[in-house]
């Protein structure tokens, strides 16, 4: 973790990051805007790879994906023997997962309500297959989980206990030390998918109390799509078997394959590169610019947009928690989701809009089949709010929209 040094200076933030000149972004929590230093990152050693090498030009620059590494244990408070690079988060904390003895009869999952559709979808499949049951953790009066309920269901068929900390599908912050207290407690395996945290909430694994933790970097931390970052905690490995090994994780000798033990466990000798270099450009600017400072920029702008917005006939707020992300979530009655984001996206203006598949418990609970999803960063300014707040009038009004536009 690293703390807040200053104040941010949002206008060079925004002169650094291309994109806000052509368009108002709020979907952060879907893949957010890169800088101008991570895009040269990936696109100079594209260049490099095709005038030396790929495989040349991955030598040259060793030193600096070991940065890399480094860099993402000090994000999460760990190791770099404990982060494995992955192409997606939904892939390292698949690989996490098979790499558990596999379910039983009788065995039970236990989850958060607002998990990650695309965990569910693994977690209940291998259910299904093993005669196992998945089943939800109680929600306290806020949306968040109890873990005082949760320490309530434990017993000796349960195999894991997975949490999304900060949901797809609004701002609910779940404490996630809390759950981590309690499967501490009963040695149970504690998997966190942190996909939405990373970049803007400060993360410390040994607080957590989790085993494994995932989080893509395409999100808050503003890194190129297809690269992700998977702890696992060094005391875990062992109970963890690889589903595959390659000449990387599982290196050929006299004996047999001798598979690491480490999180590299998990990677493959074939990776994009310059991705991860884009990653690391990336890495290295959330922590220069401290994620505490990053947290301070954006909860505020955040609890502006809602205020902003519910203050707009026909819109709906349906964001849960106490403590609650950057992530705003609304609706606007008579229109769908996607139709909203649509329509947003003609004034050149970015939101996402996520169905129930994607936090499937939760959606259901609450009667939901899709919300809007406006999401801020720390570069996101006041003026592109208003022009937010505008045009979801508009919308909700039955205006038509804009032509679409650039951004001045």
């Amino acid at each position: 973790m690293t703390g807040a040094r200053q104040a941010l200076d949002v206008a060079a933030l925004r002169a650094a990051t291309p994109g806000t000149t052509t368009v108002a972004h709020f979907n952060h929590a879907g893949a957010s805007l890169m800088s101008e230093t991570t895009l040269a990152a990936i696109t100079d050693h594209l260049r490099r790879e095709a005038l030396d090498g790929p495989h040349e030009a991955a030598a040259g620059v060793q030193d600096r994906l070991d940065a890399a590494r480094a860099d993402a244990a000090t994000l999460v408070g760990g190791t770099p023997d404990e982060i494995a690079f992955t192409a997606s988060g939904s892939a390292g904390w698949g690989l996490a997962f098979s790499g558990l003895p596999p379910l039983r009869a009788g065995d039970r999952v236990l989850v958060g309500r607002q998990e990650w559709g695309g965990n569910l979808a693994t977690l209940r499949a291998a259910s299904d297959r093993a005669g196992a049951t998945v089943e939800t953790i109680p929600c306290r009066a806020d949306g968040s989980v109890d873990a005082t309920a949760l320490a309530g269901m434990i017993d000796a068929r349960v195999r894991l206990v997975s949490l999304t900390w900060l949901p797809a599908n609004g701002g609910l912050i779940n404490d996630a030390a809390a759950v981590g207290g309690v499967t501490r407690a009963a040695d149970v395996p504690y998997f966190v998918d942190a996909g939405q945290a990373l970049g803007q909430l400060p993360v410390d694994v040994a607080a957590i109390g989790c085993d494994v933790l995932k989080g893509a970097g395409r999100k808050h931390l503003r890194g190129p799509r297809g690269t992700a970052i998977l702890y696992v905690r060094r005391a875990f490995r062992d109970r963890l078997t690889p589903a595959f090994l390659d000449v990387l994780s599982g290196p050929w000798t006299p004996g047999g394959p001798a598979p690491r033990d480490d999180a590299r466990a998990f990677e493959t000798s074939e990776v994009a590169v310059a991705l991860l270099l884009g990653l690391g450009a990336a890495l290295r600017q959330a922590l220069d610019l401290g994620i505490d400072a990053l947290r301070a920029r954006i909860a505020p702008l955040a609890d502006g947009l809602r205020a902003r917005l519910a203050d707009v006939p026909g819109v709906r707020l349906e964001d849960l928690g106490t403590e609650r992300s950057g992530l705003v979530a609304f609706t606007v009655a008579g229109h769908d989701a996607q139709g909203v984001r649509a329509a947003l996206g003609a004034e050149r203006i970015n939101v996402g809009a996520n169905g129930a598949a994607y936090t499937p418990l939760d959606m259901t609970a609450r009667g939901l089949d899709g919300i809007v999803r406006a999401s801020v960063h720390a570069f996101n300014t006041d003026e592109e709010i208003d022009r937010l707040v505008a045009a979801v009038t508009r919308v909700a009004a039955g205006r038509p929209v804009g032509a679409q536009r650039r951004v001045a």
